[in-house]
């Protein structure tokens, strides 16, 4: 039942949110930049255990990995506006955001 619940939230979401885009980008931007679908979860996942330790250490180790994706949202604007293929742009960014995440992950890992 809670899958379904998330799965629900996070298509309505994206389906607002397209929807939205076709009235006005800010406000699409907006909403997809509204930690939402995070916060559900959070409370969605503290219902099952009630361990504020779990969600501290969640909340913690999801800011790590949302920092290095704010450049690439920014590096996908900008090779879209140079008229690369939207395809391409987002398989750039993507492999990008996947490269740093995994560094990321090896430094915070071997870290003692």
């Amino acid at each position: 039942m809670i899958f379904f619940i998330k799965t629900t939230i996070a298509v309505a979401i994206i389906l607002i949110a397209s929807e939205l885009s076709k009235k006005s980008t800010t406000l699409a931007a907006m909403l997809l930049a509204m930690p939402i679908v995070l916060f559900v979860s959070f409370a969605l996942i503290y219902q099952q255990n009630k361990d504020n330790l779990h969600i501290a250490k969640l909340t913690h180790e999801t800011v790590l990995y949302i920092l290095p994706v704010l450049p690439f949202l920014y590096l996908l604007s900008v090779l879209l506006k140079l008229g690369m293929n939207f395809y391409l742009s987002l398989f750039l960014v993507t492999l990008g955001i996947c490269l740093v995440t995994y560094i990321l992950n090896y430094f915070l890992t071997n870290m003692n």
